[in-house]
């Protein structure tokens, strides 16, 4: 699930709306030194303290509603099969993509098609997509290990992003999952996938995001990381892919609020010189979203703040204290309270990164199974979705820590 463009020749994004070219950009916050790649572990302590930084610089487009960071710079990130966002060891999430791939085979009616996936990740997804649709699979991504999921006459993975030279590809769905807000100019990315369908105004296409207004109102404050340039909010996730020529026919939230899903099909070439159309109660949601982003750096210190008695607390009653998720939100969790963080280890389920360490803050990344004999006194949960999959891990390893959600 990353970028799908080469990013060694892409141009750093102006100043500028990234989505409708607005110049008029509300600033919104600035967080200094925050690792460059989240999900990119390290060897030792000392490789992952050295870990690159970037600087994040929030704008707010008040034009169409974007969000995105003005200090992006694409040619400071590289991508490699060391990048592993992957949340498919967790049985929850696995629920959630499991109903989502029926979903989309019974709405499609995707039994023996051609799926594309771009940002393909270690390829579950797709893998999941085409084995229980019998359907072909063509993924594209620079991180992707054969050892993950196995290519097969069924499904072909392409280490590589795409791009112009693999517009010729056919498909009757194309899949997109958490790789648009990697991308420094989305626009032209989509239009880009949007040259890819040509005539073929019956394909579909299904793209998912990290909801902005999570961020936003419910303060998941932990998900404003370096590589997300973008933060899509339902009114400019719609802008961008109506000004690409895309028709929209379903736009939703999912995973409990934490996502944003368009569902759209190629729109008529006469089509593309209308003028994008408003979506319902357009206006109003520019206004809601005003106001959230001009209180949004006093909320963001605030819980900082929080956080930080919190943890000098359990400093100084000498509470071992762990930190479950080496995902992104544990990686921005842990540097953003540095330093002082008194979390010694971080738990995660992914065996590829067991034994690695956290970037920035350098923490060690363990199994479950440590937690049995290091007896921790408090867990911090990344995310509220994993909480009881969590507690009845550490119930079945005998640990009765306190479990607590950051």
């Amino acid at each position: 699930m990353i970028a799908t463009v080469p990013l060694e020749t892409a141009a750093r994004p102006k100043q500028d709306c990234i989505v409708c070219g607005n110049d008029r950009i509300v600033p919104m916050i600035a967080i200094d030194r925050m690792p460059i790649l989240c999900s990119v572990q390290w060897p030792t302590r000392e490789d992952a303290l050295n870990a690159p930084c970037g600087n994040i610089d929030l704008g707010f487009c008040p034009e169409c509603g974007h969000i995105y960071n003005r200090a992006f710079d694409p040619g400071i990130l590289e991508y490699s099969d060391a990048y592993d966002s992957s949340l498919h060891y967790s049985a929850s999430f696995n629920r959630y993509a499991e109903a989502l791939a029926d979903r989309l085979i019974d709405k499609y009616r995707l039994h023996g098609k051609n799926i594309i996936e771009i940002g393909c990740g270690k390829g579950e997804f797709l893998a999941m997509l085409c084995e229980r649709g019998d359907n072909r699979g063509l993924g594209f991504d620079v991180s992707y290990e054969p050892e993950r999921a196995q290519a097969s006459e069924r499904i072909t993975f392409i280490k590589d992003y795409f791009q112009e030279k693999y517009l010729e590809t056919d498909a009757d769905l194309v899949v997109c999952r958490h790789v648009l807000e990697h991308i420094s100019h989305p626009a032209s990315f989509l239009a880009t996938v949007r040259q890819a369908l040509g005539e073929r105004t019956q394909t579909a296409v299904y793209f998912e995001v990290p909801n902005a207004l999570f961020t936003l109102k419910d303060l998941g404050i932990w998900d404003l990381i370096y590589e997300h340039c973008s933060y899509f909010t339902p009114a400019s996730l719609h802008s961008a892919f109506v000004r690409a020529a895309f028709r929209v026919s379903k736009m939703d939230i999912a995973f409990y609020g934490q996502f944003l899903t368009i569902e759209a099909i190629p729109a008529p070439e006469a089509m593309q010189l209308e003028e994008p159309p408003e979506i319902s109660r357009k206006d109003e949601e520019l206004v809601r979203l005003g106001r959230y982003v001009a209180v949004f750096q006093e909320n963001y210190s605030r819980k900082l703040e929080e956080w930080r008695a919190r943890l000098q607390s359990s400093r100084e009653q000498r509470k071992r204290t762990v930190l479950w998720g080496a995902g992104s939100k544990g990686v921005m969790f842990l540097n953003a309270l540095a330093p002082g963080n008194p979390v010694e280890y971080v738990v995660d389920i992914n065996p590829h990164k067991q034994g690695l360490y956290v970037p920035g803050s350098s923490q060690q990344i363990v199994p479950p199974e440590f937690l049995a004999t290091y007896r921790p006194d408090q867990v911090i949960v990344m995310n509220p979705i994993y909480r009881e999959e969590i507690r009845r891990q550490l119930e079945g390893l005998g640990v009765a820590a306190e479990v607590c959600c950051a």
